[in-house]
């Protein structure tokens, strides 16, 4: 069992609509394999959710930026010292087979969806609170009465145009996560600031700390510095407060 917690902080905006992405994609497969009623409707709203980042963003394009500069960097370390040159040629071809995939999609990924009369009904319904009950939408009604099997292959369908993309979102984050290694730190008073190298491409700050100890963290700031505080949670309507306590955290700085 996990003892810790980790708390993450996106320096770009690129990379905060990527772990947005994760974790809706995260949520969707969950509830699609879940056997209830209440599973399928919110998987699909979780799905609606999805569609809707994708329409504001033009994600296939800032992918494939993000894809390519990380090969880029693993190009260059490819010569160095100690660099296992076998398990990089297939972290090389794993990146290029999916940026092949996203350059072979045609147009912008979640404009031309083929989903159904019934998923285009529910998405206008969505916006109504409660407004997809049996009486809004008795044909989502049937939907949800018939076979797991038949959900299953509608849901499928449904949300394979971004199955690509949740694929090469996990590659880039699980690269940048894993870019550096972590060091033990020491918020004196429940504070520490990270000053961070400007000549660096820093991509996300994660701090980690032990679940047992009665506090989140707080992380705020830009690509240069960053505050990070520990945060006693509010009690009795009482506002939250910063630990007065010297608090043992694990920092890590994320390149690439």
């Amino acid at each position: 069992m996990n003892n810790t917690i980790t708390y993450e902080f996106p320096l770009h905006e690129r990379i905060r609509v990527f772990i947005r992405l994760e974790q809706l994609f995260q949520q969707f497969l969950y509830l699609a394999d879940g056997k209830t009623v209440a599973d399928k409707r919110s998987a699909i709203t979780v799905l609606l959710d999805i569609m809707s980042i994708f329409k504001r963003n033009d994600l296939k394009s800032e992918i494939i930026k993000e894809l390519d500069r990380q090969a880029l960097t693993l190009n260059k370390i490819a010569n160095n010292e100690g660099v296992d040159k076998s398990k990089l040629e297939k972290i090389l071809d794993e990146l290029n087979q999916i940026s092949r995939n996203l350059h072979a999609v045609n147009g912008k990924i979640g404009i031309n969806i083929p989903v159904s009369d019934l998923f285009q009904s529910i998405a206008q319904r969505s916006s109504i609170p409660g407004g997809t009950c049996c009486f809004d939408l008795p044909e989502y009604h049937y939907w949800l009465a018939q076979d797991e099997s038949i959900r299953l292959k509608d849901l499928k369908y449904w949300s394979n145009p971004f199955i690509d993309v949740y694929t090469a979102i996990e590659f880039i984050l699980n690269f940048i996560r894993n870019s550096q290694a972590a060091k033990n730190e020491i918020a004196i008073a429940g504070f520490y600031q990270v000053s961070l190298d400007q000549n660096q491409p820093f991509q996300l700050i994660k701090v980690t700390l032990d679940k047992s100890l009665p506090l989140f963290v707080e992380i705020s700031g830009g690509k240069h510095r960053c505050n990070i505080r520990f945060m006693e949670p509010s009690i009795e309507n009482k506002r939250s407060i910063q630990s007065i306590n010297d608090i043992p955290f694990i920092l890590t700085c994320c390149l690439f």
